[in-house]
């Protein structure tokens, strides 16, 4: 934070410091999640100017680039054809190894980032957003000017899974809200967004062969609400804008249990034939499917099929979770049928960590809700672990207990809590190669508009994100509180909510 300041009063040292701010290029010591190595160039800074053009190998991340800066700065930043020798160029190759790995250099004269793939020039170029002045990420045409701090960064992720959880169930979300926040997780490196798509409250997404589901099953929500659902062709806009964006959406459809939004919707669902009514509340563990019935496996076949249809991604979350009225053997016999139907669609099974109680695939992929550090079941089961521990990574419990907004069931959550674990030694006797990285899931029940999700994901969702993506051997509060506390300016102007933890000093 020192060295940010200090940069501050070198570039405007006739005062005004917080008028320039937004205008000033950031130091390395500010990116967040904190890269592999990232070594300055005391005294070199690249200006962008009118004049300045990008090239792009990965045509989709110049594209994003470009816009970012045609609107903030006004300047033109034509897309050429050939690398310029004073602009900035994203090229596919001469990164260290690995998908998502990059490369980048400043200099006086431009500006180089290097991938391996265009995940890796995307990555790049968050970094890059980061080191440029917070007035970058203005909506309007901003006086600059617009330097960048000089200096090479070379990074690749510790995690490849590096997650964010949306529940769209218990409050309904706009596509326009789910972008915004794919817009923000991104810029964290977060490359997977799990969509909770069903619960007791609520259904949200159009199945063509079972249509009530969104209609009747998504017309409400916690306390009463509107609900909600997406069509077909909202959900590919999600994908498609997630996927621009090196994000991946995970959908989930939580089974046997969460699910009387589906049982209202079909009386035939249900062991007696009658559909209870909707459900507005926000008990858990009281409803299941009737797992006896062969019906309800063709009706999960059909969901899953629709779904796995429309989803480019290689994972389909199956819940499995609270299910306490689905008998053990029956719980076992469902999931382990629910598997195979997605196995068989051609997508690989996530289901939270209750699923390893049936007999998990060998490729299935167990995620870690607990609250404590011991699960013998999980740790022995031989299978690839999201971690998610509810008292470390829920985004919905509250900062403290003066919170307005949030749970605490599994605890009060602050920054320094939501950073303070190691995913790859959390749980007791699970081997940290069986670690597929790590996820921070924000569930709505208390949560209602895009400023609750904010104030919510932020800052912790940028500290899950350095669990992820950085060498556990850069951990350091110290250092991590000092780089959140230079995000806040860049999240005025981006119009990003967030809780000003006492914890940090907020630049």
């Amino acid at each position: 934070m020192k060295a940010i300041l200090a940069l501050l009063l070198a570039l405007y040292p006739l005062g005004g410091v917080a008028e320039a701010a937004a205008a000033a290029p950031l130091p390395f010591s500010s990116i967040v999640p904190v890269p592999v190595t990232a070594t300055p160039a005391a005294g070199v800074t690249y200006e962008i100017t009118a004049a300045t053009t990008i090239y792009s190998e990965a045509p989709g991340a110049g594209d994003q680039l470009a816009q970012l800066l045609r609107r903030s700065t006004g300047y033109p930043v034509a897309i050429v054809t050939s690398p310029p020798a004073s602009g900035i160029s994203l090229l596919l190759s001469g990164a260290p190894a690995g998908a998502e790995a990059y490369q980048l250099d400043v200099t006086a004269s431009s500006i180089v980032v290097r991938g391996n793939s265009a995940a890796g020039l995307f990555n790049g170029v968050q970094t890059l957003r980061q080191l440029l002045p917070y007035a970058a990420d203005s909506q309007t045409v901003q006086p600059g000017p617009w330097l960048v701090a000089g200096g090479r960064v070379v990074d690749q992720p510790r995690y490849a899974y590096r997650g964010a959880m949306l529940d769209v169930a218990r409050h309904f979300f706009s596509v326009d809200t789910v972008r915004a926040y794919i817009d923000q997780i991104a810029l964290y490196k977060i490359n997977y967004l799990h969509l909770h798509l069903s619960d007791d409250q609520g259904w949200r997404i159009v199945v063509d062969s079972w249509p009530r589901l969104a209609t009747y099953g998504g017309s409400t929500a916690v306390g009463g609400g509107p609900g909600g659902y997406y069509t077909k062709a909202d959900y590919q806009a999600i994908v498609a804008h997630a996927a621009a964006r090196n994000v991946t959406i995970v959908p989930e459809i939580d089974m046997p249990g969460h699910t009387n939004a589906a049982l209202a919707s079909y009386a035939e669902l249900n062991c007696n034939g009658v559909a209870p009514p909707l459900y507005t509340g926000t008990d858990v563990g009281f409803s299941s499917l009737c797992t006896a019935k062969e019906l309800t496996y063709t009706f999960v076949d059909q969901v899953i099929g629709e779904l796995a249809a429309i989803t480019p991604g290689p994972y389909l979350h199956i819940g499995g979770d609270e299910a306490a009225s689905t008998l053990p053997a029956d719980y076992a016999t469902f999931v382990n049928r629910a598997q195979q139907i997605v196995a068989a669609h051609g997508k690989t099974v996530v289901g939270w960590h209750d699923v390893v109680n049936a007999t998990p695939l060998p490729s299935t992929v167990a995620q870690y809700w607990g609250t404590t550090q011991r699960n013998t079941a999980v740790a022995n089961a031989g299978r690839k672990v999201i971690m998610s521990p509810a008292s470390k990574a829920y985004l919905d419990m509250k900062y403290n207990r003066r919170t307005p907004l949030g749970q605490t069931w599994a605890g009060t959550i602050e920054v320094k809590d939501a950073y303070g674990w190691d995913p790859g030694a959390y749980l007791t006797g699970l081997p940290s190669g069986q670690v597929l990285g790590v996820e921070a899931p924000l569930w709505t029940e208390t949560l209602r508009t895009a400023n609750d999700l904010e104030y919510m994901a932020f800052p912790r969702l940028p500290a899950i994100a350095e669990l992820g993506w950085s060498p556990y051997a850069t951990h350091n509060w110290t250092a991590f509180r000092g780089r959140l506390g230079a995000q806040s300016p860049r999240w005025r102007v981006m119009g990003v909510d967030f809780y000003p933890s006492t914890q940090v000093t907020w630049l």
